[in-house]
């Protein structure tokens, strides 16, 4: 049977073990499996009643599968179902959320939630290289509206009326290079620090940076060519226009909104995640972008405490 190139030819693709076997090792071990993942022995054999490899080299784990090394280790659900789930994940415009990925697969909710947050992991990807050229830098709130509040919580949070940085809700920066990709950071505040250590760190000097007419851009202009449009008066004049992260931020919140409903703040980072990198790869094919995806998930690992909040160093979050 030929790669699948929908998601229904996946669903009927994936359900025969024997094509996530190959797909897997194609992907892991072009040249067969050699290899054991763990200690690299070369003399193991592949179990068939089992579906494992037995390994003999010195460790304690004596066999490995084609999960092994993957975000996928340790877990009970079954491969076919994984690969449907991540293909649903990185193809649906909107997001895909843990109670129709359950219904979907016959899991549980607990469970698609833990899956969909390890496929979002692996989503991730960081990069040293710079934009360069033209690049929009903008900002903005993720959370509730105020007067969709109860009045207790409204009272709480005390918002302040008229005016943008309505406290309680989440900032996210934007970084767009004009015909590529886009970045996404969540930060403290819309100060000059926090933006500008953001822009500095994906930017090359010298490069044409586009923003609103935010002040804390005001002293972007000795590093940068930087040119400002006012929405108060106009969103676009000439070149100078971040309509390119409006787009983004308009697929960011119909996806919280419209999919995701409700998301916590120190979770919200792994969505952006998930949207940036269906933007980022939105040129290819859905075959294409789940090859790349499915190629994330090895060399990662995230555990249930890991995300849920329960380790001490905040700075696993981040890697």
């Amino acid at each position: 049977m030929e790669a699948p190139k929908t998601l229904q030819e996946a669903v009927l693709y994936f359900a025969d073990f024997e094509n996530c076997k190959a797909f897997m090792i194609s992907l892991r071990w072009p040249d067969g499996v050699v290899k054991c993942p763990r200690c690299q022995s070369e003399k193991n054999f592949w179990i068939e009643r089992e579906r494992v490899w037995k390994c003999y080299g010195k460790h304690d784990h004596a066999k490995f599968s084609l999960k092994t090394g993957t975000l996928m280790e340790d877990s009970p659900i079954g491969l076919d179902k994984w690969l449907v789930a991540l293909w649903l994940i990185v193809n649906c415009k909107n997001g895909v959320s843990s109670c129709e990925i359950a219904r979907d697969l016959g899991i549980t909710q607990k469970s698609a939630w833990f899956l969909d947050h390890r496929i979002r992991f692996a989503l991730h990807s960081g990069s040293i290289e710079k934009f360069s050229g033209h690049v929009e830098v903008d900002e903005t709130f993720i959370g509730g509206k105020a007067r969709n509040m109860h009045a207790a919580k409204r009272a709480e949070r005390n918002p302040v009326k008229g005016s943008r940085r309505s406290s309680g809700k989440t900032i996210v920066m934007g970084i767009l290079q004009r015909g590529g990709k886009v970045r996404t950071a969540v930060v403290p505040t819309v100060r000059r620090k926090p933006l500008h250590a953001e822009i500095k760190k994906h930017v090359e000097a010298g490069s044409a940076i586009y923003s609103d007419a935010l002040k804390s851009y005001n002293t972007l202009d000795g590093d940068y060519q930087h040119q400002v449009i006012d929405h108060a008066v106009a969103y676009v004049d000439g070149n100078v226009h971040t309509n390119g992260l409006e787009n983004f931020w308009s697929l960011v919140k119909r996806q919280l909104h419209g999919t995701y409903i409700s998301v916590e703040p120190f979770h919200l980072f792994r969505y952006l995640d998930e949207q940036t990198y269906r933007y980022n790869n939105r040129k290819m094919s859905e075959l294409a972008r789940f090859k790349i995806a499915a190629l994330q998930l090895v060399g990662k690992r995230l555990t249930w405490d890991r995300l849920t909040g329960n380790l001490a160093d905040e700075e696993t979050w981040f890697n």
